[in-house]
């Protein structure tokens, strides 16, 4: 799943990107409201953590034209403004959620996970297809009772095709989803990483497969005979 997060302090935007990055999130950090406006026009994100003391514009300012533009994505506000006029500003411009700084790292992750379990996009924290089982909040995969060992991107993978079974991702869409801004992308990485999860879905025993819909895509579906 694929996140922005909207911060200017580096220090804090990397320590943020590392923690979200290593619970399974591509994360793509800006530091204004123009980076944040800019990012949002471009990609379809699957939730976005927004501090409202930018240094070109209040980030207040980003909600309305982000909710005009995606009315389902998850907007959580992270801010050092802890005022219940503040608050009550934010959620009343399109926010769900408001997070007053110094925060819980673990929590953060947790609360982006609770607004992020809709139904039409099976936000779960337990997703399963079959006999593969994903656990968001361990962060651990198996199938059956054998865990998965998978890479950050493996895993980000697998949750994507277990939110969506039977749905055809192309190319274009698994990179937008799994990669983020600045990742150094090899013109076949998307390929590769296919191959290697789905020797370990079928070295596992696991029951469905990830099917090369040719020229579409891929889907993740029950094995064919």
């Amino acid at each position: 799943m694929r996140i922005l997060l909207v911060e200017d302090n580096a220090k804090l935007a990397a320590v943020t990107s590392e923690a979200m990055r290593s619970h399974g999130f591509a994360v793509d950090r800006v530091g204004t409201a123009q980076d944040a406006e800019d990012a949002i026009a471009a990609v379809s994100y699957d939730a976005i953590i927004l501090d409202l003391g930018l240094p070109d514009r209040d980030g207040l300012s980003l909600l309305e034209p982000a909710r005009r533009r995606s009315p389902s994505t998850p907007i959580l506000v992270l801010t050092a403004r802890d005022a219940p006029s503040s608050i009550i500003d934010a959620l009343d411009s399109g926010a769900d959620d408001y997070m007053s700084k110094p925060f819980v790292m673990g929590v953060l992750i947790s609360r982006i996970r609770v607004l992020m379990r809709r139904p039409a996009l099976r936000h779960d924290t337990i997703l399963s297809e079959s006999n593969v089982r994903l656990d968001l909040s361990q962060h651990v995969a198996k199938v059956e009772e054998t865990e998965l060992q998978l890479s950050r991107r493996e895993f980000a993978a697998l949750e994507l095709f277990l939110r969506r079974p039977n749905r055809v991702f192309s190319k274009i869409e698994m990179e937008e989803s799994i990669y983020g801004f600045g990742e150094e992308l090899s013109s076949n990485a998307v390929e590769v990483l296919i191959h290697r999860l789905r020797k370990k879905l079928q070295a596992a025993g696991a029951a469905v497969d990830i099917h090369n819909m040719r020229g579409i895509g891929y889907m993740l579906a029950e094995k064919r005979s």
